[in-house]
Protein backbone atom coordinates (compact mmCIF):
# COMPACT_ATOMS: atom_id res chain seq x y z
CA UNK A 1 0.00 0.00 0.00
CA UNK A 2 2.79 2.38 0.93
CA UNK A 3 4.60 1.70 -2.35
CA UNK A 4 1.46 2.27 -4.39
CA UNK A 5 0.98 5.61 -2.64
CA UNK A 6 4.55 6.68 -3.19
CA UNK A 7 4.78 5.85 -6.88
CA UNK A 8 2.42 8.58 -8.11
CA UNK A 9 4.16 11.10 -5.88
CA UNK A 10 7.58 10.05 -7.15
CA UNK A 11 6.36 10.32 -10.73
CA UNK A 12 4.81 13.72 -10.06
CA UNK A 13 7.99 15.17 -8.55
CA UNK A 14 10.11 13.66 -11.30
CA UNK A 15 7.85 15.22 -13.92
CA UNK A 16 7.89 18.59 -12.12
CA UNK A 17 11.69 18.49 -11.87
CA UNK A 18 11.94 17.67 -15.58
CA UNK A 19 9.64 20.59 -16.47
CA UNK A 20 11.68 22.97 -14.31
CA UNK A 21 14.90 21.80 -15.94
CA UNK A 22 13.37 22.33 -19.40
CA UNK A 23 12.15 25.81 -18.41
CA UNK A 24 15.60 26.65 -17.06
CA UNK A 25 17.23 25.37 -20.23
CA UNK A 26 14.93 27.57 -22.36
CA UNK A 27 15.74 30.62 -20.24
CA UNK A 28 19.43 29.83 -20.31
CA UNK A 29 19.43 30.12 -24.11
CA UNK A 30 18.77 33.85 -23.89
CA UNK A 31 22.12 35.66 -23.48
CA UNK A 32 22.60 39.10 -21.92
CA UNK A 33 21.77 42.19 -23.97
CA UNK A 34 25.03 43.49 -25.53
CA UNK A 35 26.36 47.05 -25.35
CA UNK A 36 27.04 49.18 -28.43
CA UNK A 37 28.42 52.51 -29.56
CA UNK A 38 25.00 54.18 -29.61
CA UNK A 39 24.46 57.82 -28.70
CA UNK A 40 21.95 57.96 -25.78
CA UNK A 41 20.91 61.50 -26.74
CA UNK A 42 19.67 60.19 -30.11
CA UNK A 43 17.31 57.62 -28.60
CA UNK A 44 13.66 57.47 -29.65
CA UNK A 45 10.56 55.41 -28.91
CA UNK A 46 7.27 54.42 -30.52
CA UNK A 47 4.38 52.10 -29.84
CA UNK A 48 0.94 50.87 -30.84
CA UNK A 49 -2.09 50.93 -28.49
CA UNK A 50 -0.87 50.13 -24.95
CA UNK A 51 2.61 50.48 -26.44
CA UNK A 52 1.66 54.00 -27.56
CA UNK A 53 0.59 54.87 -24.03
CA UNK A 54 3.85 53.45 -22.67
CA UNK A 55 5.89 55.26 -25.33
CA UNK A 56 4.32 58.57 -24.25
CA UNK A 57 4.88 57.70 -20.59
CA UNK A 58 8.53 56.82 -21.16
CA UNK A 59 9.19 59.80 -23.43
CA UNK A 60 7.68 62.14 -20.83
CA UNK A 61 9.32 60.60 -17.77
CA UNK A 62 12.73 60.38 -19.49
CA UNK A 63 12.39 63.36 -21.85
CA UNK A 64 16.05 64.23 -21.27
CA UNK A 65 17.16 61.25 -23.38
CA UNK A 66 14.31 60.82 -25.88
CA UNK A 67 14.73 62.67 -29.17
CA UNK A 68 11.37 61.69 -30.64
CA UNK A 69 8.24 59.63 -30.09
CA UNK A 70 5.66 57.87 -32.26
CA UNK A 71 2.23 56.99 -30.87
CA UNK A 72 -0.18 54.85 -32.92
CA UNK A 73 -3.70 54.74 -31.47
CA UNK A 74 -2.78 56.12 -28.06
CA UNK A 75 -3.83 58.85 -25.67
CA UNK A 76 -2.36 61.47 -23.35
CA UNK A 77 0.11 60.97 -20.53
CA UNK A 78 -1.66 59.92 -17.34
CA UNK A 79 -5.01 59.46 -19.08
CA UNK A 80 -6.23 56.54 -16.93
CA UNK A 81 -5.41 58.28 -13.62
CA UNK A 82 -4.76 54.88 -12.05
CA UNK A 83 -8.24 53.51 -12.81
CA UNK A 84 -8.95 50.57 -15.11
CA UNK A 85 -12.52 51.85 -15.49
CA UNK A 86 -11.23 55.20 -16.76
CA UNK A 87 -8.80 53.38 -19.04
CA UNK A 88 -11.63 51.42 -20.64
CA UNK A 89 -13.95 54.42 -21.01
CA UNK A 90 -12.25 57.80 -21.25
CA UNK A 91 -8.96 56.49 -22.64
CA UNK A 92 -10.39 54.12 -25.26
CA UNK A 93 -13.90 55.28 -26.08
CA UNK A 94 -13.33 58.95 -25.32
CA UNK A 95 -16.43 59.05 -23.09
CA UNK A 96 -16.43 60.88 -20.76
CA UNK A 97 -13.81 63.19 -22.28
CA UNK A 98 -10.38 63.57 -20.71
CA UNK A 99 -9.90 66.50 -18.35
CA UNK A 100 -6.70 67.64 -20.04
CA UNK A 101 -6.11 70.59 -17.72
CA UNK A 102 -6.17 68.26 -14.72
CA UNK A 103 -3.67 65.93 -16.43
CA UNK A 104 -1.39 68.87 -17.21
CA UNK A 105 -1.45 70.05 -13.58
CA UNK A 106 -0.56 66.57 -12.32
CA UNK A 107 2.19 66.21 -14.91
CA UNK A 108 3.70 69.56 -13.96
CA UNK A 109 3.63 68.59 -10.29
CA UNK A 110 5.61 65.42 -10.97
CA UNK A 111 8.11 67.40 -13.00
CA UNK A 112 8.61 69.94 -10.20
CA UNK A 113 9.22 67.12 -7.73
CA UNK A 114 11.81 65.44 -9.96
CA UNK A 115 9.70 62.30 -10.40
CA UNK A 116 9.93 62.92 -14.16
CA UNK A 117 12.33 65.00 -16.25
CA UNK A 118 11.76 68.75 -16.84
CA UNK A 119 8.84 69.27 -19.21
CA UNK A 120 10.76 71.89 -21.17
CA UNK A 121 12.47 68.91 -22.86
CA UNK A 122 9.21 68.03 -24.62
CA UNK A 123 9.52 71.10 -26.84
CA UNK A 124 12.49 69.60 -28.67
CA UNK A 125 10.94 66.17 -29.24
CA UNK A 126 9.68 65.27 -32.70
CA UNK A 127 6.26 63.66 -32.35
CA UNK A 128 4.30 61.48 -34.80
CA UNK A 129 0.69 60.59 -33.96
CA UNK A 130 -1.67 58.25 -35.83
CA UNK A 131 -5.37 57.46 -35.67
CA UNK A 132 -6.82 55.24 -38.39
CA UNK A 133 -10.40 56.13 -39.27
CA UNK A 134 -11.41 52.44 -39.08
CA UNK A 135 -10.06 52.07 -35.53
CA UNK A 136 -12.82 50.46 -33.46
CA UNK A 137 -10.74 50.22 -30.26
CA UNK A 138 -9.31 53.69 -29.52
CA UNK A 139 -11.49 56.62 -30.56
CA UNK A 140 -10.09 59.48 -32.63
CA UNK A 141 -11.02 61.93 -29.86
CA UNK A 142 -8.58 60.16 -27.50
CA UNK A 143 -5.64 60.69 -29.86
CA UNK A 144 -6.87 64.25 -30.47
CA UNK A 145 -6.32 64.85 -26.76
CA UNK A 146 -2.81 63.44 -27.04
CA UNK A 147 -2.22 65.95 -29.83
CA UNK A 148 -3.44 68.71 -27.51
CA UNK A 149 -1.14 67.46 -24.74
CA UNK A 150 1.90 67.77 -26.98
CA UNK A 151 0.74 71.05 -28.51
CA UNK A 152 0.67 72.54 -25.02
CA UNK A 153 4.36 71.80 -24.46
CA UNK A 154 5.58 72.37 -28.00
CA UNK A 155 4.05 75.83 -28.17
CA UNK A 156 4.00 78.02 -31.27
CA UNK A 157 7.79 77.93 -31.68
CA UNK A 158 7.92 74.13 -32.05
CA UNK A 159 4.49 73.26 -33.47
CA UNK A 160 6.12 71.93 -36.65
CA UNK A 161 7.65 69.10 -34.57
CA UNK A 162 4.21 67.43 -34.44
CA UNK A 163 2.73 65.49 -37.35
CA UNK A 164 -0.71 63.88 -36.91
CA UNK A 165 -1.89 61.37 -39.51
CA UNK A 166 -5.67 60.76 -39.52
CA UNK A 167 -6.40 60.13 -43.22
CA UNK A 168 -5.50 56.41 -43.47
CA UNK A 169 -8.36 53.89 -43.34
CA UNK A 170 -6.58 51.59 -40.89
CA UNK A 171 -8.17 49.67 -38.10
CA UNK A 172 -6.51 49.33 -34.70
CA UNK A 173 -3.10 48.23 -35.90
CA UNK A 174 0.53 48.83 -36.66
CA UNK A 175 0.39 49.76 -40.33
CA UNK A 176 2.70 48.42 -43.05
CA UNK A 177 3.00 48.58 -46.81
CA UNK A 178 2.18 44.95 -47.56
CA UNK A 179 2.26 42.67 -44.48
CA UNK A 180 -0.65 41.72 -42.29
CA UNK A 181 -4.42 41.71 -42.33
CA UNK A 182 -6.81 43.83 -44.36
CA UNK A 183 -6.23 47.54 -43.72
CA UNK A 184 -9.57 48.16 -41.97
CA UNK A 185 -9.37 45.10 -39.66
CA UNK A 186 -9.39 45.37 -35.86
CA UNK A 187 -7.98 42.06 -34.67
CA UNK A 188 -5.65 39.18 -35.34
CA UNK A 189 -2.02 40.21 -34.91
CA UNK A 190 -3.01 43.92 -35.13
CA UNK A 191 -0.61 44.42 -38.04
CA UNK A 192 -2.41 45.63 -41.17
CA UNK A 193 -1.35 46.17 -44.77
CA UNK A 194 -2.40 49.64 -45.90
CA UNK A 195 0.24 50.49 -48.51
CA UNK A 196 1.60 52.91 -45.91
CA UNK A 197 5.14 52.72 -44.52
CA UNK A 198 4.40 53.80 -40.98
CA UNK A 199 7.71 52.70 -39.44
CA UNK A 200 9.74 54.52 -42.10
CA UNK A 201 7.69 57.69 -41.66
CA UNK A 202 8.05 57.59 -37.87
CA UNK A 203 11.82 57.17 -38.06
CA UNK A 204 12.21 59.95 -40.64
CA UNK A 205 9.96 62.36 -38.77
CA UNK A 206 12.19 61.80 -35.74
CA UNK A 207 15.62 61.65 -37.40
CA UNK A 208 15.21 63.44 -40.73
CA UNK A 209 15.54 61.98 -44.21
CA UNK A 210 17.02 58.48 -44.15
CA UNK A 211 18.47 56.15 -46.73
CA UNK A 212 15.70 53.91 -48.10
CA UNK A 213 15.86 50.19 -47.26
CA UNK A 214 17.81 48.01 -49.61
CA UNK A 215 16.32 45.23 -51.67
CA UNK A 216 15.83 41.87 -50.00
CA UNK A 217 15.98 40.99 -46.33
CA UNK A 218 17.93 43.14 -43.84
CA UNK A 219 21.50 41.97 -43.24
CA UNK A 220 21.59 42.52 -39.49
CA UNK A 221 20.68 40.10 -36.70
CA UNK A 222 17.66 39.72 -34.44
CA UNK A 223 19.01 39.02 -30.96
CA UNK A 224 17.12 37.40 -28.13
CA UNK A 225 18.09 38.48 -24.63
CA UNK A 226 17.07 37.73 -21.07
CA UNK A 227 14.88 40.48 -19.62
CA UNK A 228 15.48 39.22 -16.07
CA UNK A 229 18.70 41.25 -15.88
CA UNK A 230 16.57 44.41 -16.02
CA UNK A 231 13.93 43.52 -13.43
CA UNK A 232 16.13 42.33 -10.54
CA UNK A 233 15.48 41.59 -7.75
CA UNK A 234 11.98 40.95 -9.11
CA UNK A 235 11.40 38.35 -11.78
CA UNK A 236 10.12 39.46 -15.20
CA UNK A 237 6.76 37.86 -14.39
CA UNK A 238 6.46 40.04 -11.27
CA UNK A 239 6.65 43.08 -13.56
CA UNK A 240 4.36 41.52 -16.20
CA UNK A 241 7.33 41.27 -18.57
CA UNK A 242 8.31 38.31 -20.73
CA UNK A 243 11.43 36.28 -20.03
CA UNK A 244 12.74 37.08 -23.50
CA UNK A 245 13.23 40.44 -25.23
CA UNK A 246 14.49 41.14 -28.74
CA UNK A 247 16.75 43.63 -30.49
CA UNK A 248 17.51 44.16 -34.16
CA UNK A 249 21.20 45.02 -34.63
CA UNK A 250 22.57 46.12 -38.04
CA UNK A 251 25.99 44.79 -38.98
CA UNK A 252 27.57 48.24 -38.72
CA UNK A 253 26.29 48.60 -35.15
CA UNK A 254 27.58 45.13 -34.24
CA UNK A 255 30.97 46.35 -35.51
CA UNK A 256 30.81 49.24 -33.03
CA UNK A 257 30.24 52.00 -35.54
CA UNK A 258 28.28 55.00 -34.25
CA UNK A 259 24.57 54.14 -34.06
CA UNK A 260 21.37 55.19 -32.30
CA UNK A 261 18.51 53.30 -30.64
CA UNK A 262 14.80 53.21 -31.38
CA UNK A 263 12.52 51.42 -28.88
CA UNK A 264 9.46 49.79 -30.50
CA UNK A 265 6.65 48.72 -28.15
CA UNK A 266 4.01 46.20 -29.16
CA UNK A 267 0.39 46.55 -28.14
CA UNK A 268 -1.95 44.30 -26.19
CA UNK A 269 -2.14 40.74 -27.57
CA UNK A 270 1.02 41.41 -29.63
CA UNK A 271 3.72 40.11 -27.33
CA UNK A 272 5.98 37.16 -28.09
CA UNK A 273 3.68 35.02 -25.97
CA UNK A 274 0.70 35.97 -28.17
CA UNK A 275 1.97 36.21 -31.77
CA UNK A 276 5.56 34.96 -31.56
CA UNK A 277 8.05 37.16 -33.39
CA UNK A 278 5.49 38.66 -35.81
CA UNK A 279 5.76 42.19 -34.40
CA UNK A 280 9.55 41.99 -34.19
CA UNK A 281 9.83 40.79 -37.77
CA UNK A 282 7.03 42.70 -39.48
CA UNK A 283 6.35 46.01 -37.72
CA UNK A 284 8.46 47.62 -40.44
CA UNK A 285 11.39 49.07 -38.50
CA UNK A 286 14.17 46.59 -39.25
CA UNK A 287 14.71 47.36 -42.94
CA UNK A 288 14.97 51.11 -42.26
CA UNK A 289 17.20 50.47 -39.25
CA UNK A 290 19.48 48.27 -41.33
CA UNK A 291 20.10 51.03 -43.89
CA UNK A 292 20.64 53.77 -41.30
CA UNK A 293 22.59 52.30 -38.37
CA UNK A 294 19.66 52.19 -35.95
CA UNK A 295 19.35 49.50 -33.30
CA UNK A 296 15.71 48.59 -32.65
CA UNK A 297 14.88 47.41 -29.13
CA UNK A 298 11.74 45.27 -28.77
CA UNK A 299 10.96 44.82 -25.04
CA UNK A 300 8.23 42.31 -24.31
CA UNK A 301 5.31 42.47 -21.91
CA UNK A 302 3.43 39.35 -20.88
CA UNK A 303 -0.08 38.41 -19.82
CA UNK A 304 -0.63 37.88 -16.09
CA UNK A 305 -3.94 36.90 -14.52
CA UNK A 306 -2.87 38.59 -11.28
CA UNK A 307 0.12 40.75 -10.44
CA UNK A 308 1.72 40.64 -6.96
CA UNK A 309 -0.20 43.86 -6.16
CA UNK A 310 -3.54 42.28 -7.06
CA UNK A 311 -3.89 43.92 -10.46
CA UNK A 312 -4.62 42.06 -13.67
CA UNK A 313 -3.10 42.11 -17.16
CA UNK A 314 -4.75 39.24 -19.05
CA UNK A 315 -3.97 40.58 -22.54
CA UNK A 316 -0.24 41.32 -22.16
CA UNK A 317 -0.63 45.11 -22.23
CA UNK A 318 1.97 47.58 -21.07
CA UNK A 319 1.15 49.14 -17.72
CA UNK A 320 -0.65 52.36 -18.57
CA UNK A 321 -3.35 52.21 -15.87
CA UNK A 322 -1.35 51.09 -12.82
CA UNK A 323 -1.80 47.34 -12.54
CA UNK A 324 1.70 47.07 -11.01
CA UNK A 325 1.06 49.68 -8.30
CA UNK A 326 -0.53 48.99 -4.93
CA UNK A 327 -2.42 52.32 -4.96
CA UNK A 328 -2.21 53.65 -8.54
CA UNK A 329 -4.75 56.44 -8.05
CA UNK A 330 -2.83 57.91 -5.11
CA UNK A 331 0.75 56.86 -5.92
CA UNK A 332 0.99 56.25 -9.69
CA UNK A 333 4.60 55.08 -9.93
CA UNK A 334 3.78 53.43 -13.27
CA UNK A 335 3.92 56.90 -14.89
CA UNK A 336 7.19 57.99 -13.34
CA UNK A 337 10.89 57.25 -13.59
CA UNK A 338 10.37 54.90 -10.65
CA UNK A 339 7.81 52.83 -12.58
CA UNK A 340 8.83 49.20 -12.81
CA UNK A 341 8.32 48.77 -16.54
CA UNK A 342 9.67 52.24 -17.31
CA UNK A 343 12.69 51.41 -15.17
CA UNK A 344 13.27 48.10 -16.94
CA UNK A 345 13.09 49.69 -20.40
CA UNK A 346 15.44 52.49 -19.30
CA UNK A 347 17.92 49.90 -18.02
CA UNK A 348 17.79 48.13 -21.40
CA UNK A 349 18.45 51.43 -23.17
CA UNK A 350 21.32 52.19 -20.82
CA UNK A 351 22.87 48.81 -21.58
CA UNK A 352 22.59 49.26 -25.34
CA UNK A 353 24.19 52.73 -25.22
CA UNK A 354 26.82 51.98 -22.59
CA UNK A 355 29.70 51.82 -25.10
CA UNK A 356 28.94 55.16 -26.71
CA UNK A 357 32.10 56.96 -27.81
CA UNK A 358 32.74 60.58 -26.94
CA UNK A 359 30.83 62.98 -29.16
CA UNK A 360 32.75 64.48 -32.06
CA UNK A 361 32.81 68.30 -31.94
CA UNK A 362 30.44 69.86 -34.45
CA UNK A 363 32.06 71.08 -37.66
CA UNK A 364 31.73 74.64 -38.83
CA UNK A 365 28.82 75.26 -41.17
CA UNK A 366 29.65 74.29 -44.72
CA UNK A 367 29.39 77.28 -47.02
CA UNK A 368 26.90 77.25 -49.89
CA UNK A 369 25.49 73.83 -48.97
CA UNK A 370 21.92 72.58 -49.07
CA UNK A 371 20.61 69.29 -47.64
CA UNK A 372 21.49 66.44 -49.99
CA UNK A 373 18.25 64.60 -49.23
CA UNK A 374 14.91 66.39 -48.96
CA UNK A 375 11.45 64.86 -49.30
CA UNK A 376 7.80 65.05 -48.36
CA UNK A 377 7.59 61.85 -46.35
CA UNK A 378 3.86 61.89 -45.59
CA UNK A 379 0.61 63.75 -46.17
CA UNK A 380 -2.77 63.75 -44.47
CA UNK A 381 -5.83 65.61 -45.71
CA UNK A 382 -4.68 68.75 -43.90
CA UNK A 383 -0.91 68.51 -43.43
CA UNK A 384 2.34 67.55 -45.18
CA UNK A 385 5.39 66.20 -43.36
CA UNK A 386 8.86 67.14 -44.65
CA UNK A 387 12.26 65.69 -43.79
CA UNK A 388 15.81 66.36 -44.91
CA UNK A 389 19.38 65.29 -44.20
CA UNK A 390 21.71 67.19 -41.91
CA UNK A 391 24.04 69.88 -43.20
CA UNK A 392 27.23 69.60 -41.08
CA UNK A 393 27.52 72.53 -38.73
CA UNK A 394 24.03 73.87 -39.41
CA UNK A 395 21.91 74.64 -36.35
CA UNK A 396 18.69 75.83 -37.96
CA UNK A 397 16.80 75.51 -41.24
CA UNK A 398 14.25 77.72 -43.02
CA UNK A 399 11.27 76.10 -44.78
CA UNK A 400 9.57 77.65 -47.81
CA UNK A 401 6.25 76.73 -49.44
CA UNK A 402 4.40 77.60 -52.64
CA UNK A 403 0.66 76.93 -52.88
CA UNK A 404 -0.99 76.51 -56.30
CA UNK A 405 -1.93 80.19 -56.48
CA UNK A 406 1.49 81.44 -55.34
CA UNK A 407 3.81 82.94 -57.93
CA UNK A 408 6.83 82.29 -55.73
CA UNK A 409 7.89 80.51 -52.54
CA UNK A 410 7.43 82.15 -49.18
CA UNK A 411 9.05 81.29 -45.86
CA UNK A 412 6.61 79.49 -43.54
CA UNK A 413 8.88 78.79 -40.59
CA UNK A 414 12.18 77.55 -39.29
CA UNK A 415 13.33 74.69 -37.09
CA UNK A 416 16.41 73.33 -35.39
CA UNK A 417 15.41 69.79 -36.34
CA UNK A 418 15.42 67.77 -39.55
CA UNK A 419 11.66 67.49 -40.11
CA UNK A 420 8.81 69.95 -40.40
CA UNK A 421 5.06 69.31 -40.27
CA UNK A 422 3.05 71.87 -42.21
CA UNK A 423 -0.59 71.85 -40.96
CA UNK A 424 -3.67 73.82 -41.93
CA UNK A 425 -3.57 72.86 -45.62
CA UNK A 426 -6.44 72.21 -48.04
CA UNK A 427 -7.38 68.62 -48.99
CA UNK A 428 -6.44 67.32 -52.43
CA UNK A 429 -4.17 70.27 -53.07
CA UNK A 430 -0.61 70.24 -54.39
CA UNK A 431 2.12 72.19 -52.60
CA UNK A 432 5.78 72.75 -53.38
CA UNK A 433 8.56 73.08 -50.80
CA UNK A 434 12.20 74.08 -50.45
CA UNK A 435 14.52 74.22 -47.45
CA UNK A 436 17.85 75.91 -46.75
CA UNK A 437 20.23 76.52 -43.87
CA UNK A 438 19.16 79.49 -41.79
CA UNK A 439 21.97 82.00 -41.45
CA UNK A 440 22.84 85.68 -41.84
CA UNK A 441 24.09 84.82 -45.33
CA UNK A 442 21.51 82.31 -46.61
CA UNK A 443 22.83 79.32 -48.42
CA UNK A 444 21.35 77.71 -51.53
CA UNK A 445 17.94 76.09 -51.59
CA UNK A 446 17.43 72.37 -51.68
CA UNK A 447 15.76 70.76 -54.65
CA UNK A 448 12.01 71.43 -54.84
CA UNK A 449 9.67 68.69 -53.64
CA UNK A 450 5.98 68.43 -54.48
CA UNK A 451 3.25 66.68 -52.50
CA UNK A 452 -0.54 66.57 -52.71
CA UNK A 453 -2.67 66.32 -49.59
CA UNK A 454 -5.07 63.39 -49.30
CA UNK A 455 -8.85 63.56 -49.80
CA UNK A 456 -10.99 64.57 -46.79
CA UNK A 457 -11.38 61.88 -44.16
CA UNK A 458 -14.80 60.22 -44.51
CA UNK A 459 -17.21 60.23 -41.62
CA UNK A 460 -16.97 56.64 -40.40
CA UNK A 461 -20.09 55.53 -38.51
CA UNK A 462 -19.03 51.88 -38.25
CA UNK A 463 -15.21 51.65 -37.93
CA UNK A 464 -13.91 48.59 -39.72
CA UNK A 465 -16.31 48.96 -42.65
CA UNK A 466 -15.33 52.35 -44.09
CA UNK A 467 -13.44 52.84 -47.37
Amino acid sequence: MQDSCLRPRTGFWALLLALLLVAHAVRAKDPPLPAYNADPAQSSISGISSGAYMAVQFATAWSSVIHGVGAVAGGPYGCAEGSVATALSTCMLGVPATDLQSLLRRTEGWSRSGAIDPLANLARQHVYLFSGYNDAVVARSVTDTLRDFYAHYLGADHRANLFYQTAIGAGHAQVTTSFGARCADNGGSFINRCDYDQAGIILQHIYGALHPPGAGLPHGAILRFAQAAFTKPASPADDSLGDTGFAYVPQDCAAMQACRVHIALHGCKQSYGDIGEAYVLHAGYNAWADANRIIVLYPQARAEAFTPEGGSNPEGCWDWWGYLDAAPMDAPAYLLKSGRQIGAIKAMLDRLTSRAADAIPAAAAMAATAPEMFGAIDASDHAIDLAWSVVPGASRYDVFRAAPADADFRRIGSTDGLSYADPGLQPETTYRYRVRVSSATPGPFSATVTRTTRPPVPHCVEPGTCR
